[in-house]
């Protein structure tokens, strides 16, 4: 999901200005770092959004477009922002959430107005793995701390409003040794637990048997063990990496 655009790519772009600092020289960027969130946990599962999506809205004469799209992480965070951010455009105001990491930039405008109602979108549609970027071109007419408020986060809840979702769930890595006899009962039990990533090993230092390794999702791993046991052997160990 993480755009593959480099940020060299974005620097030679944007005359090598800093990725989150894409901003005008009249005023340096306001950046929020905030440690947590008591919303949302990256462990587990969590719902984004399947791809970019984008909105767009005319308030007073100056233009809105917000784009809400997929991240890992914060190098994909900047990969995003590189594609999607305007350098012609009057700002460039973002947020991102990745489990309980969250950043969010006002980009020139008054402190708290878009970052920050920008994050507080995000939050409130429960999504997560999430940046909005959030384009204004100015119109001439000024919105007030209030009027900006309203227009960074309502452009921002619209466009997350609109995105098609995907729950996601992590996977746990095991790994279990079995004798040669037993690979068709448990390839059998990892094929109806859609297990991925299958891997076999005849190196293990034992006569007659292989460790395979797969991934499973994190609510299927008790009971596929039960499974397994049931069906192939009691004496089965299994290891988790």
């Amino acid at each position: 999901m993480p755009v593959a655009t480099t940020i060299h790519n974005y620097c030679h772009k944007f005359n090598h200005r800093s990725l989150f600092s894409l901003t005008r020289a009249k005023a340096a960027p306001m950046v929020t770092s905030l440690a947590s969130s008591s919303h949302g946990n990256s462990a587990g599962a969590y719902t984004t959004i399947k791809e970019r999506v984008t909105f767009q809205k005319e308030i007073k004469k100056s233009k809105f477009i917000a784009i809400a799209g997929p991240i890992s992480n914060e190098q994909s965070a900047r990969s995003f922002l590189s594609q999607v951010g305007d350098p012609r455009a009057t700002h460039n105001c973002w947020a991102y959430k990745v489990g309980d990491q969250y950043r969010s930039n006002d980009d020139g405008e008054p402190s708290g107005t878009a970052g920050k109602p920008i994050h507080s979108a995000i939050v409130s549609s429960g999504l997560d793995r999430v940046m909005v970027v959030v384009t204004r071109y100015f119109g001439g007419i000024k919105l007030g701390t209030g009027g900006l408020v309203r227009a960074y986060g309502g452009v921002a809840s619209e466009c997350l409003r609109n995105a098609p979702t995907i729950l996601v769930k992590s996977k746990v890595p095991m790994g279990v040794e079995v004798p040669f006899e037993l690979l068709g009962l448990l390839y059998h039990q990892l094929q109806s637990f859609q297990v991925e990533d299958i891997k076999q090993d005849y190196d293990t230092g034992k006569d007659g048997v292989t460790m395979v390794t797969f991934k499973v999702d994190f609510d299927r791993v008790e009971n596929l063990e039960d499974a397994i046991k049931a069906n192939c052997s009691r004496d089965i160990v299994f290891y988790k990496h």
